[in-house]
């Protein structure tokens, strides 16, 4: 029998005339039903502010499980259709709701900026910068200020680009290299150019802030998979391809991920074969590049034939230089040049310069010998300030990953550190899914001075030592 479902408006209990159809489910349950929902809200059967039934109650009634019914709902929060609240239960939202980042968007009086991932910045960089732009003026070529075709400007680009690309572990043409502004455009390229609309995404349960709402914005539906100590679990990966078409898995294997994770080389190969074995393709994010020290070669290393590579500068050399390289293997290549123009166009020539002169003349590989020294001395002060503590980093991370115990609670934790002067990024943010979720935050440590760093860290470290109740009456 069909489901009534029992819809509230201001309090007034009605009966609506559309019914879910368990007939109509397909497997994967949960995502057939979130659809028949989703079709439901955008033909106006189900109208905004109208609550939907109890996970167990639908459950029962479509013969389900309540994790089905549970990651059903999930899905249509993460498309920004239904909003859960504690105690009162899930409700349609249909007005547009635009994820918050999970950093600051601009720094605050005085407050202690630990919510943004980025390097470590001194009078060096912007001296690097400014000699860098007082070399443009003098060089650069009427092509890149003058061209509107990539093919013009990016060529020699190109070229040195497999300079860099080698130091990050790999060997590829220039012909399978694009330049990007960042690893954002590469991200949104590779996606788009391997996930139609409506297909479904495969990334690690705890992942990219970014990548959430990006594949809501592309149409295509992330599907978060276990994780470990090392990262993607593989078996769990071959039985979500398995239960479902899933067109890519999106991979950050070498620290950048929230929880500062490496992956070993097995672990690589491992997720390697399974991909293989689906022919599913990889994108894999590697923006510290060589600045991980004795890391396992790229995910494209062991599976070049499906894996598109994303890396930049930005967090290991200067903020201000947004220049990226995406590669891409052969099937993929057209697929990548077309999306790129169609979103992009092309690189920021001027920035492309600067990035090849500074992969060829050494200064790159300077920064990068520089941010890691740097980041030494600042997980010194992390060892130091959260003596006590059980936290996730890695000796290159720009970050440490602080889960939280006792009473805590995300929301809780990030508001006390707030009105404390401290910022830090909420776990859930990066959340993809439900395995083995523990409430945690994301504590930049290159986003501020040394001395405020030991300040906020011990700030943090006293609220998470302390009784959440107690220090919220204290304030």
């Amino acid at each position: 029998m069909a489901l009534s479902i029992e819809l509230i408006f201001s309090s007034v209990k009605i009966m609506t005339k559309w019914r879910p159809d368990p007939s109509q489910l397909r497997r994967p349950a949960y995502l057939s039903l979130a659809e028949q929902i989703a079709s439901a809200i955008t033909d106006g059967k189900l109208y905004d502010g109208a609550q939907l039934p109890p996970h167990r109650k639908l459950a029962d009634d479509l013969h389900l499980s309540v994790q089905t019914v549970s990651r059903a709902y999930e899905e249509l929060s993460r498309r920004g259709l239904i909003s859960g609240e504690i105690g009162r239960g899930s409700f349609v939202q249909t007005r547009p709701r635009e994820p918050e980042p999970p950093y600051l968007p601009e720094r605050l009086g005085e407050l202690i900026d630990l919510s943004i991932l980025k390097p470590v910045c001194e009078q060096i960089h912007l001296e690097k910068m400014r000699q860098a732009f007082g070399w443009l003026s003098e060089n650069l070529p009427s092509s890149s200020a003058l061209s509107f075709r990539p093919n013009m400007v990016f060529p020699r680009h190109r070229i040195v680009a497999t300079e860099w690309l080698a130091r990050c572990g790999l060997e590829v043409s220039p012909l399978n290299i694009s330049v990007t502004n960042g690893a954002t455009s590469g991200m949104t390229v590779a996606l788009m150019s391997v996930a139609p609309p409506g297909s479904t995404v495969a990334t690690e349960a705890i992942s990219h802030h970014t990548l959430v709402p990006l594949s809501t914005y592309l149409g295509l539906h992330l599907e978060g998979i276990a994780i470990d100590e090392e990262g993607m679990i593989p078996e769990a990966l071959d039985e979500a391809c398995r239960t479902g078409p899933i067109r890519a898995i999106f991979l950050q294997p070498s620290v950048i991920n929230p929880m500062a994770a490496l992956m070993s080389a097995k672990r690589r190969q491992a997720l390697a074969s399974v991909a293989a074995k689906h022919d599913i393709a990889i994108i894999e994010n590697d923006i510290l590049g060589p600045m991980v020290e004795d890391r396992a070669p790229p995910m494209a290393a062991f599976a070049p034939e499906r894996t598109l590579y994303v890396t930049s500068f930005t967090k290991i050399t200067v903020p201000g230089l947004r220049i990226g390289y995406l590669t891409a293997p052969d099937r993929y290549v057209a697929a990548v040049a077309n999306r790129h123009l169609v979103s992009n166009w092309m690189a920021t020539p001027a920035m492309a310069e600067i990035a090849t002169r500074w992969v060829s003349d050494g200064t790159a590989m300077e920064l990068v010998n520089w941010q890691r020294r740097a980041l030494s001395s600042r997980h010194a002060i992390a060892a130091e300030m959260l003596t006590g503590l059980t936290y996730r980093s890695h000796p290159q991370s720009l970050h440490v990953w602080l889960p939280l115990s006792g009473n805590h609670t995300e929301d809780g934790f990030v508001s006390q550190a707030r009105l404390h002067g401290v910022a830090i990024a909420p776990g859930k943010s990066f959340r993809t899914g439900d395995q083995g979720w523990t409430p945690a935050v994301r504590i930049s440590l290159g986003s501020t001075t040394e001395s405020e760093l030991r300040t906020g860290l011990g700030i943090v470290a006293s609220l998470a030592q302390g009784n959440p109740e107690e220090l919220l009456l204290a304030i």
